[in-house]
């Protein structure tokens, strides 16, 4: 056993990590064994746990659990990528929001990191051209979640969505790696065009809540929006904007705005 446990750890330490917590959380909570062991100790990989936990809040009258659990299984073996990315947020949620103190957290009752690993398999269908599918799983995030992200949409790795109530990604909007935003965030289009129609985030953005973005722009890497901002004109790389409409009022105050979680702008442009 611990052999075994030694060569899981090696090979793939955030899944060893969380089932080490599990089984801690399992001692200190023994009321909440039954989910802990169905959605994680039960399982041999982070891919099949991810796939039960979705499974199990997708399902509903007009899709079963197994059928889409099938689903969710098929897209995980065929695009080892989207493995990697879901590693890659659970340790964005992890190191970025102070309310997440074990990887286990964000797998089991993080909303933000849970709607953006349905999204990662409803644009694996899309992809593969099951566009259907892909409305559905659409569909069902937005009532599971209310996070609703078109399954076109071009997301990155590293993303932490905070509280992710109200969360709308439309369908040519391009997300970066790295990107942090937070609740009531809108990357939306500003009318009824059919083209490329929706904002294009660079890497390392942090995106406050409430914040619009609207139209085909772009938001340079490393760069802050302010919360409650509306966005209508290209942001430069490593600025901060903020007001409606919004404009630069400084640099960006760090290297790395997405992962410092820094809001306060009076830090960076001495402008409240």
């Amino acid at each position: 056993m611990a052999e075994t446990r030694q060569k899981i750890a090696e090979l793939d330490p955030i899944w060893s990590r969380i089932r080490d917590e599990a089984e801690e959380a399992v001692a200190h909570e023994p009321l909440l064994g039954g989910l802990i062991h169905s959605s994680v100790l039960h399982h041999p990989s982070l891919e099949r746990a991810l796939s039960y936990r979705i499974s199990l809040k997708l399902a509903s009258g007009e899709m079963s659990e197994q059928i889409l659990r099938e689903i969710v299984d098929e897209a995980l073996m065929s695009a080892p990528e989207i493995g990697q990315a879901v590693r890659a947020d659970i340790v964005a949620v992890f190191d970025r929001d102070p309310a997440c103190h074990r990887m286990i957290q964000p797998l089991l009752y993080f909303k933000g990191f849970q709607a953006i690993q349905c999204y990662r398999i409803g644009h694996w269908l899309w992809k593969q051209g099951r566009e259907d599918m892909a409305y559905f799983f659409q569909m069902r995030v937005s009532e599971a979640f209310g996070v609703d992200i078109h399954p076109a949409a071009r997301i990155g790795k590293g993303i932490m969505i905070d509280h992710a109530h109200s969360i709308v990604i439309g369908e040519t909007a391009v997300v970066g790696d790295n990107v942090s935003m937070l609740h009531s965030v809108t990357l939306g289009g500003t009318g009824k065009e059919e083209e490329d129609r929706h904002p294009k985030i660079g890497d390392g953005v942090l995106i406050g809540a409430g914040a619009k973005v609207l139209g085909n722009i772009t938001v340079g890497a490393c760069s802050r929006i302010a919360a409650g901002s509306v966005v209508l004109e290209e942001v430069p790389c490593k600025s901060t904007v903020a007001g409606v409409p919004a404009r630069i009022v400084g640099e960006a105050g760090c290297s790395q705005p997405s992962v410092t979680m820094d809001q306060l702008l009076n830090r960076s442009s001495g402008e409240a």
